[in-house]
């Protein structure tokens, strides 16, 4: 990636010394940066990246301090509260901060923990939404997470808590009840309890799954099986977080919508996977 790409004339906003901007760098692929997000980048004496930051999308700060501060599951990481604080101390020295988090920093990103914490220090800030993995990584699996022959709502749900256990709090048999298709962030770890949770609520065994691992990037996996068979079908094919998973009808539209494998020269599955018995309409 080359570091000679140029913003279009406009008045971007400046980031001034002894700021702190969060930002979203979108589910992988650098090229769903947003215009603010590369400006951002552009200015910032100090970035402060995590995880599921492509690294990649650095080169686009070649003038900035990079400073790896990601959380993964199970493997060693800074505390939430020792990152939080290092942007206020960064921010104190005078520096032009910029906060880059995967997705978008307010869906399941702690982004909001850490705005509130520069807030209680006095520190300005300002937010530029990113991309979240429960859309644009659904999309480039060739799953619309809304379709309106299928679905007239979704729900988007952690799988787990702060203490990295299954999310005690969710209401699953509501979940399961309320809502036509599911969105699941950071859910393999207690995907069978997740999908004990959603087939003793009602949910069918049939229910059609996806699974996107490490979505939008070179090394993107996708699997499509059923609530009752997601727990061995994931094992059997040695899937690993990070990880989308998708509960509901609007995953059989991947049987038309692989943008992806067309793009490769596999032809769609099945041009009416929905069985509606009708002709697709112009309009």
């Amino acid at each position: 990636m080359t570091d000679s790409l140029t913003l279009p004339q406009k008045n971007w906003p400046v980031l001034e010394p002894g700021w702190v901007w969060l930002c979203g760098a979108g589910p992988g692929d650098p090229g769903l940066l947003t215009l603010h997000a590369l400006n951002a980048l552009r200015q910032a004496d100090v970035v402060i990246y995590d995880a599921l930051v492509q690294e990649a999308i650095l080169d686009w700060a070649p003038n900035a301090k990079h400073i790896y501060a990601g959380k993964r599951g199970g493997k060693p990481s800074a505390k939430q509260r020792d990152i939080s604080l290092h942007l206020v101390e960064l921010a104190r020295k005078g520096k032009r901060v910029l906060r880059l988090k995967g997705g978008d920093p307010f869906v399941f990103g702690r982004g909001g923990e850490e705005a509130q914490t520069l807030v209680q220090h006095g520190v300005p800030i300002r937010i530029i939404p990113g991309i979240s993995a429960g859309i644009g990584g659904l999309a480039y699996a060739g799953i619309p997470v809304t379709h309106r022959d299928v679905n007239q709502s979704v729900t988007f749900v952690t799988g787990h808590d702060q203490t990295g256990n299954a999310t005690s709090s969710l209401d699953w048999k509501a979940i399961a009840q309320g809502s036509q298709v599911i969105v699941i962030y950071m859910g393999m770890k207690h995907i069978q309890r997740i999908s004990s949770e959603l087939l003793n609520a009602g949910r069918p065994t049939s229910e059609p799954v996806a699974i996107v691992t490490t979505a939008t990037t070179e090394d993107q996996r996708v699997l499509e099986t059923t609530l009752g068979s997601c727990v061995a079908d994931i094992d059997a094919a040695g899937l690993e977080p990070p990880a989308i998973i998708c509960v509901g009808r609007s995953v059989l539209m991947r049987q038309v919508l692989d943008w992806q494998g067309m793009a490769a020269g596999l032809t769609p599955r099945n041009l009416d996977p929905l069985d509606r018995g009708r002709p697709a309409e112009s309009a």
